[in-house]
C-alpha cells in the first residue's frame, strides 16, 4: 500500500504541471470558490469519486439535489460492506453494515467529501489566503485550481479544482505544513442532471431513524481553558461525561474554524506519562499529563499546533 500511495503523491506532483495562461478576466479566487459552494449545494448532480489516503484507496457514489428548498443527499460505499449516508433536509441518517442506524442533525453530508465545498467562503476569507495557481484538466474537464492556506500557518492547506462548467469540485488535495499530500478526494466521472432529483422520490415520507439526542451544554462550567487558539477558531460545543464502566469524568470542548475541526478533552489522572504525539493523516492525538490532569488534543491539526493549544490550557488558580 505504500508503494501505491508514493506513486500516487509522485503522480500529484506530476500533474500539477498547470497552464499558467488564464483565461481572459478570471473570476477572484474567492468567488469562484463562493460558486462552488453555491454549486455543491444547490444543483442536482451525480458524482463517482475515490478518496485516496495513506491507509488505502475507498469509491464512492454521491447523488445531491434541492428540490422544494430541501437538500437531499445520498453517498455510498461501493466496496465491502454496505454503508450509506442519506440527507434530507437537516437529518443525516446513518446506515451500516451490523451497526443500528441513528440520525444526526447537520446541514450537510460530511463523510468523505470535502468540506470546503460546503463552507462560508466568505468567513473563511477573514483567516486563509485564496491563491489562483492557474487552469488544469480533471476528470476530462477544464478547471480553475486554487490553493486555501491559512494566514498564520497554524492549520493544513488545501489545493482545489474547480470546474469551469458548472463550478464543482472536481480534485481536493489537502496538504500538510511541509507540502505532504494527506488526502485526495478524486472526482471519476461527474453527471449534472435535473433528472438526478427521481433518485430520491418518496424519501420525504420514509421512514428515518430518530434523531440521536444531545444534551444541553450551555451552562457546563469547566475550570479549564485555552489562551492560545488558531485565528478563526470558535467554541462550538461542549460536554461532560463518564466512561463505561470506569469513574472517569471527561470534560470536552469542540472547536471549529468552518473548515477544521478539532476537541480538547481534560480528565484526572494518576500517569505520569510524557507528551506523546501521533498524526494518522489528518488527525492528530496529542496526549500531555499536568497536575494530575490528562490533556488530550484530537483534531484536524498540524502536530505542532495541537502541542501549542495543549501547553496553553490553564486550569483556574494555576
Amino acid at each position: 500500500m505504500k508503494q501505491i500511495w508514493y506513486g500516487v503523491s509522485l503522480l500529484t506532483c506530476s500533474m500539477l504541471t498547470i497552464n499558467t495562461a488564464l483565461a481572459e478576466n478570471p473570476p477572484a479566487p474567492e468567488a469562484l470558490l463562493q460558486q462552488m459552494s453555491a454549486a455543491s449545494q444547490s444543483l442536482n448532480y451525480e458524482v463517482a469519486f475515490i478518496n485516496i489516503t495513506k491507509q488505502g484507496i475507498d469509491s464512492y457514489r454521491y447523488r445531491h439535489a434541492k428540490t422544494k428548498g430541501t437538500q437531499l443527499g445520498d453517498l455510498l460505499l461501493m466496496d465491502g460492506p454496505r454503508r450509506e449516508v442519506v440527507q434530507r433536509g437537516n437529518d443525516i441518517s446513518y446506515f451500516e453494515t451490523g451497526l443500528q442506524p441513528f440520525t444526526l442533525a447537520g446541514d450537510h453530508i460530511v463523510d468523505s467529501l470535502p468540506e470546503l465545498a460546503f463552507s462560508d467562503i466568505a468567513n473563511l476569507s477573514k483567516f486563509y489566503d485564496f491563491i489562483a495557481v492557474g487552469r488544469a484538466r480533471a476528470a476530462d474537464r477544464s478547471s480553475e485550481v486554487i490553493r486555501v492556506v491559512s494566514r498564520d500557518g497554524t492549520r493544513f492547506s488545501y489545493i482545489v479544482w474547480i470546474d469551469e462548467k458548472d463550478k464543482l469540485p472536481l480534485r481536493v488535495d489537502l496538504l500538510d505544513k511541509d507540502g505532504e499530500t494527506l488526502e485526495q478526494f478524486r472526482v471519476i466521472s461527474l453527471t449534472v442532471d435535473p433528472d438526478v432529483a427521481e433518485a430520491f422520490n418518496g424519501i420525504d415520507k420514509a421512514n428515518l431513524p430518530p434523531v440521536l439526542s444531545i444534551p444541553d451544554s450551555s451552562k457546563t462550567q469547566f475550570s479549564w481553558s485555552p489562551k492560545w487558539l488558531p485565528e478563526g477558531m470558535k467554541e462550538v460545543s461542549r460536554s461532560k461525561r463518564n466512561l463505561p464502566n470506569m469513574p472517569v469524568t471527561i470534560e470536552s470542548r469542540l472547536y471549529s474554524d468552518g473548515l477544521f475541526s478539532f476537541s480538547i478533552n481534560v480528565n484526572p489522572s494518576s500517569s505520569v506519562t510524557s507528551d506523546q504525539i501521533v498524526r494518522q493523516g489528518r488527525r492528530t492525538v496529542q496526549t500531555d499529563v499536568r497536575n494530575g490532569n490528562e490533556i488530550t488534543i484530537v483534531g484536524e491539526l498540524p502536530p505542532s499546533t495541537a502541542k501549542r493549544i495543549s501547553d496553553s490550557i490553564v486550569f483556574t488558580g494555576q
